[in-house]
Parts: C-alpha cells; sequence; structure tokens
C-alpha cells in the first residue's frame, strides 16, 4: 500500500473522529463516496449476510448498555463516531422525515400501518424495523418491499468497507455490532433512494438506542407498554416507559396509546420536561363514529390501538408537509387522564381507509388457511399480545398456553385432544436466519427445560389441592371439613424436535398442499405419542396449528410454509 494512501487513511480518520475537523473529514468522505462500491469475487449477498452475521455481538452489546444504562449519552456517541466513519454527519440525517416509533407491544405492527397509510397518498417510503423473518434485506423497506439483493450486497460493501478504511490500528473494534451496522446502512440507502419520509422502528431500547441518534424527527410515536426486557429496560412498566420516553424530542409533537396510569404520568413527565408536546390518541371507535367501520389488514382486537396510534402519526406528517384535505375534524373531547391533551378526532380519509385495509406484516397475526390445515403465526412475545392472538383461534377448537421461548402450540383436533407442545430449535438453511449468539446445545438443553416445566404445570392441574374444600350445593352451609374432589380428567403430553422441518413434518403429516418435504426422516415417529398422535392428525378433518412466542421462530415457520420468501 502506497504510502500516501495510508496519510489519506489517517487524515480521514482523525477528521471524523476530531470536533474541529469533523466538517472535513465528512465532505473528503463524500467524495470517496462517489466511488463504485467494490465488486470483488465472491461478494454475492449470502457472502454480505455471513460477514454481516459476524457482528453478532448483541449478548456483550446488552451487557455494555446495562452497565451503561444510566448514561445513554454514551451510546449515542458512539454510534455518531460510526456514523461519521460511514461518510455521515447527525445533521445529514436531518434531510429524511423520520417518523420515530418505540413501544414494547405493537410498534413493529404500526409502522406498518403508518407507513402504508402514506405510501397510499403516492409518497415513497423507507422502513427500517428489527427483526426480520426469513431474510435480513427485509429490515430495510423502500415502497414497503424489502430492497433487492443487489442492492443489499452494494452497500454493505460499501459501508463494510468505509469503516475498515477508517478504522482506528489502536482500537479492537473496528466494526459496530449486527443493529448499529443496518441502522448505518438503512441511513445510506433512504439519503441516496431519496425517499420522501422513513418510517423507523426503535429496537429494544429508547434514550440509549442506536436509533436515537435522529435528532430532529418529524413526528415520535409511543406505542403499548409493558413488562419486556426487564434486565435491559428496568423492573417496573415506569422504567421502561421512562427509557421509551427517550427519543421525545423538544417541539416534536409526540404520541401515545391509552397506557397504565404510572407509565402514562412518566411519558408524561418525560415530555414536559424537554418540552415536548405528548398527545393521547383517542380509541379508534371515535374515528369510525359517524362513518363505515375501518378494515384493518392485520388480524386481532390489539392491532386497533396499533391503528388508531399510526393513523395520528400521519395525519401529524401530512399536516406539517401542508397536505390537504386530510379528512374533517370532530368534535374532540378532553382527556380526563392528568388533563393530557387528547389528539385530533377526525374522519379518515379514503387514502388512510385504504392504507390500513392493505397492510400487510407477515408473521404478526397471519393466518395461513391451506386444506384442512390453519396455521396461526405471530410473533407475540408478552401476555397480552398472546392474549389477543388466541382470539384467532375458533372456540372450543383449541386449548392453548405460551411461554417464553419458542413454542408452537398446539395441533388442535375436532374432540377434545391431548395438548401438545413443541419446544424445538430453528432449521438454519439460510445465512440471514443465522444465530451465533447462542449454541444449540444452549437451545436444546432450554428447550428441554421448558419441557419438563410443562410437565410439572400438567401435574399440578391434574393433581388437586386436598386443602382446599369442596363447594357446597346452593342452600347449603359451607363445610369446614375435607372432602375429595374427582380425579381431572385432562391430559398431556410434550415432544421436543430437533429442528422445525421435523416438527412441521409431524404437525401436517403430508396434508399441507404446500408444505412438501421430499422424504420424513427415519425415526421421526418413534415416540409412542408422536406415533399415535399422528394417527389422529391424518384422519382429522381439520387441524389448527398456533406458532408464537418468538419471531425467529415464526420466520423459520413461514420460510417452510412460504418458500418464495427465500427466493
Amino acid at each position: 500500500m502506497s504510502q500516501a494512501r495510508c496519510h489519506l487513511r489517517a487524515a480521514l480518520f482523525l477528521a471524523a473522529v476530531s470536533p474541529r475537523g469533523a466538517t472535513t473529514g465528512v465532505t473528503a468522505w463524500r467524495g470517496l463516496s462517489a466511488w463504485p462500491a467494490p465488486q470483488e469475487p465472491g461478494m454475492e449477498y449470502q457472502d454480505a449476510v455471513r460477514t454481516l452475521n459476524t457482528l453478532q455481538t448483541n449478548a456483550g452489546y446488552l451487557e455494555q448498555v446495562k452497565r451503561q444504562r444510566g448514561d445513554p449519552q454514551t451510546q449515542l456517541e458512539a454510534m455518531k463516531l460510526y456514523l461519521a466513519r460511514s461518510g455521515l454527519q447527525v445533521e445529514d440525517l436531518d434531510q429524511l422525515n423520520i417518523i420515530h416509533v418505540t413501544g414494547t407491544k405493537g410498534k413493529g405492527s404500526t409502522c406498518a400501518f403508518t407507513e402504508r397509510i402514506l405510501r397510499s397518498y403516492g409518497l415513497k417510503t423507507g422502513f427500517f424495523s428489527s427483526p426480520h423473518l426469513v431474510q435480513v434485506r427485509e429490515r430495510i423497506r423502500i415502497n414497503g418491499q424489502p430492497v433487492s439483493p443487489e442492492l443489499f450486497t452494494k452497500h454493505f460493501w460499501r459501508l463494510y468497507h468505509r469503516l475498515e478504511e477508517t478504522k482506528d490500528s489502536s482500537s479492537c473494534v473496528s466494526m459496530p455490532a449486527y443493529f448499529r451496522f443496518l441502522t448505518l446502512m438503512a441511513f445510506h440507502i433512504f439519503l441516496q433512494e431519496k425517499v420522501d419520509l422513513a418510517v423507523v422502528e426503535v429496537g429494544i431500547g429508547g434514550a440509549y438506542d442506536c436509533t436515537n441518534i435522529i435528532r430532529k424527527p418529524v413526528v415520535c410515536g409511543v406505542s403499548s407498554l409493558g413488562i419486556d426486557h426487564t434486565s435491559l429496560l428496568g423492573d417496573t412498566v415506569e422504567e421502561i416507559a421512562w427509557q421509551k420516553g427517550g427519543i421525545f424530542k423538544c417541539g416534536v409533537p409526540a404520541f401515545t396509546v391509552l397506557q397504565p396510569d404510572g407509565p402514562l404520568a412518566v411519558l408524561q413527565d418525560r415530555a414536559q420536561h424537554i418540552s415536548c408536546p405528548l398527545y393521547l390518541c383517542p380509541p379508534l371507535e371515535a374515528l369510525e363514529e359517524g362513518g363505515p367501520p375501518l378494515t384493518l389488514g392485520l388480524e386481532g382486537e390489539h392491532q386497533r390501538s396499533n391503528a388508531a396510534l399510526a393513523l395520528q402519526l400521519a395525519r401529524c406528517w401530512l399536516q406539517q408537509k401542508g397536505h390537504q384535505g386530510l379528512g374533517e375534524l370532530k368534535v374532540s373531547r378532553p382527556s380526563v387522564l392528568r388533563q393530557m391533551p387528547l389528539a385530533p378526532v377526525f374522519q379518515p380519509t379514503s387514502h388512510m381507509r385504504h392504507g390500513l385495509r392493505d397492510t400487510e406484516w407477515l408473521g404478526r397475526t397471519q393466518v395461513l388457511q391451506r386444506g384442512p390445515l390453519t396455521w396461526y403465526l405471530d410473533g407475540a412475545h408478552t401476555r397480552q399480545q398472546r392474549a389477543g392472538l388466541r382470539a384467532l383461534v375458533p372456540p372450543g377448537r383449541c386449548t392453548a398456553a405460551t411461554g417464553p421461548f419458542e413454542l408452537v402450540l398446539p395441533a388442535c383436533l375436532p374432540r377434545p385432544p391431548p395438548l401438545f407442545l413443541w419446544l424445538m430449535r430453528p432449521s438454519l438453511c439460510l445465512a440471514d436466519q443465522q444465530n451465533f449468539m447462542v449454541t444449540l446445545d444452549q437451545v436444546l438443553l432450554r428447550c428441554l427445560a421448558h419441557q419438563q416445566h410443562w410437565s410439572r404445570l400438567a401435574e399440578e392441574q391434574a393433581s388437586p389441592d386436598p386443602w382446599s374444600p369442596a363447594s357446597p350445593e346452593p342452600g347449603e352451609p359451607t363445610s369446614l371439613l375435607l372432602a375429595s374432589r374427582p380425579p381431572c380428567t385432562h391430559s398431556t403430553s410434550s415432544l421436543v424436535f430437533s429442528c422445525i422441518s421435523h416438527a412441521l413434518q409431524w404437525i401436517s403429516q403430508g396434508r399441507d398442499p404446500v408444505f412438501q418435504p421430499p422424504s420424513p426422516p427415519q425415526g421421526l415417529l418413534a415416540h409412542p405419542v408422536a406415533g399415535s398422535g399422528a394417527g389422529v392428525l391424518r384422519e382429522a378433518a381439520a387441524i389448527h396449528v398456533l406458532v408464537t412466542g418468538s419471531l425467529h421462530l415464526v420466520g423459520g415457520v413461514l420460510k417452510l410454509l412460504e418458500p418464495a420468501l427465500s427466493q
């Protein structure tokens, strides 16, 4: 390498990290950004994904965040340095008209609704979300479609080489972690593609999230809050609300949905502290009043809250950009919750109605009807989300329970069936779905631990409490004597499969017209319960399968049920 090129690298790095030379460094690097992306042999899409996977240091990153939870500024300063090394400054992000959305439940669906509404107005949209289901390029979308493999590959290698060129020789960390890298990549793509607006979903965090480097969003949104990621966000919903409210910016309007009083008070206090106008979204029923009911492209009652928030975010963005004909305002009733202002009550426009109706968000309250099988897929990971999801399954046809890890629940048969629970690890066929943060042994041990827990719950349910008195007959005095109870006839069993593909083969028994594995593995039905259950599944008139608990699991299942998604 020539001495001039070494000096150029050093000058670029010093300019990027030095406050005085930041502008100069970026200007110089922007000159380099006009260079074509390197086209080296083997730099195909899957090669880019495999290289991206080497940045999967999420476990270490989360530990670092936990230690620095009281100092979000440290996280943002690190992200600013990576941004500068990539050839951008924070001021460049101000050119993007960004809608920034956080929350613990429904933020992805809210973003999907919002993006689709605004796209129905003919706007060119960008969309950054996490995580992906089948292919990592799903995280970065233009006009609702994942970026092409070619565009992803081009921008990946361009960014990767920029960061390599500007790394500090004294530092052992030259690359940002997986999510940070994709966030940087999304910003570059949105700027080059000249999108009219970008909808950005916050990652796990809020105040310290790397997307919080956005300093001038057009509008912010907070979806429903609950207990989630407690080791990272805090032990109470109030602590979690404080973290999520960290995306509020001075003078930038923000909207939230009805929350428990504690989190709502935290959000309002945080908004007032930084002079951020915060509004409470009226329920969807208020916007439907006097007009036809709104049709949502996503199933489930809990999606109505997400749709109500999306309508407010979209209308606020359109209003700030001077769009006319945004729907007739109705009489707005003041909020009685801590005197929080109520967001406008208006008649949704035809564009808004079409956007809500046409919203698609794979793996979220998704239903696939195929022959005798009905697959219900949803990455619900909180108790409230799972409660809403159960409403999709026909009543009386299925007894379901959920857990914290990768669960498939259950195969529901026409008559009262045994309750099956399958715990499994993903089938790793695509580089996009490789996870280096846990080993297969760790996953299997967790599955076995869940199976043991499930068995204990089943035993407790089958064994009545001998110390509780029997219920008296109407009109009879309550007896203090212990009475025996009839034994519980509810039976249960569970199976652990080695991979998703094996589980789906057993569930479908070749009856799914699309999922047709070439040859079932030998010994798949060796388990006595699996053998007897297979016969019932083959004869059942209808089978309802609920897949939930983890988007990684849902993505693995969807890859097998919809092979076109892997193309």
